[in-house]
């Protein structure tokens, strides 16, 4: 198990009611059995019909990972999947001489660490809890031979893989064709997802990176980012207050990306 680790054993589904916060850990009201959820029309395989979720659930393992937790190594052979109920995971690459970048962040609903369970190759990425979460852990044998025995899973997959593979390639095109940091950091502020509510002119957004991540995210550094969201605040592109960005003048990040 990795060093930083913290596993839970499963507990019942439980209402968090006020002062009993530290009763359930990190806040999360868990379930005993994925055939209790309540969100299943939300969920990457909870939607499928009855006998196949009861398939999965009888080898997952729940367990909840404190902030921080890395569920896997790049590198390291695949134990099998993750398929992430609650919070967000961090999947990154690092480079020779130390260098990080932020492939990219997995929610509820997401599954991590499928390509190398599926191909038998180490994996890929490093997947780090970037907050409190729950995942059910499906070891590697088990999660193949479900796939052979469900095909509507094995289709399922295939096109979580097709969707993952578009994303990324989304990716390489936005990073590869900006010419600048100021581009890359304009492309990721208009690719958050942000809304202006009733009686908001502007849309906003909430920030959940550092700077430091998001340099990762982009390929910049800390230093530059930081330089530049000063830049676009001073150029009247955006305000920030605390975890909240206004985006409010989204023409001008969008001339900027068009170069």
């Amino acid at each position: 198990m990795a060093t930083g680790m913290r596993v839970i054993p499963k507990m019942k589904r439980r209402t968090t009611r006020v002062g009993e916060s530290s009763r359930v850990p990190y806040g999360l009201a868990l379930l005993d059995s994925c055939l209790e959820c309540p969100l299943t029309k939300e969920r990457v395989f909870c939607d499928l019909s009855r006998s196949t979720v009861a398939a999965l659930d009888a080898i997952s393992s729940s367990a909840t990972y404190p902030k921080d937790a890395i569920l896997f190594v790049e590198g390291q052979d695949p134990r099998g999947v993750f398929v992430i109920c609650n919070g967000r995971v961090k999947l990154s690459t690092t480079s020779a001489d130390g260098k990080s970048i932020i492939v990219r962040m997995a929610g509820a609903g997401e599954v991590v660490g499928l390509a190398g369970t599926l191909s038998g190759k180490a994996y890929e990425l490093t997947a780090e809890a970037m907050e409190p979460i729950e995942a059910n852990f499906i070891p590697r044998d088990a999660f193949v031979h479900f796939l052979k025995d469900h095909a509507e899973a094995a289709v399922r997959v295939a096109e979580l893989l097709s969707s993952i593979y578009h994303a990324t390639l989304l990716e390489v095109r936005n990073l590869g064709f900006s010419s600048s940091a100021s581009e890359k950091l304009a492309r990721f502020l208009l690719d958050l997802p942000a809304q202006a509510t009733v009686g908001e002119r502007y849309p906003r957004a909430t920030l959940t990176l550092t700077h430091k991540e998001i340099g990762e995210t982009i390929g910049a550094s800390r230093e530059t980012v930081t330089r530049l969201f000063a830049s676009f605040k001073r150029e009247g592109f955006i305000e920030v207050h605390g975890a909240t960005v206004i985006l409010s003048d989204k023409t001008k990040l969008e001339a900027l990306v068009a170069g």
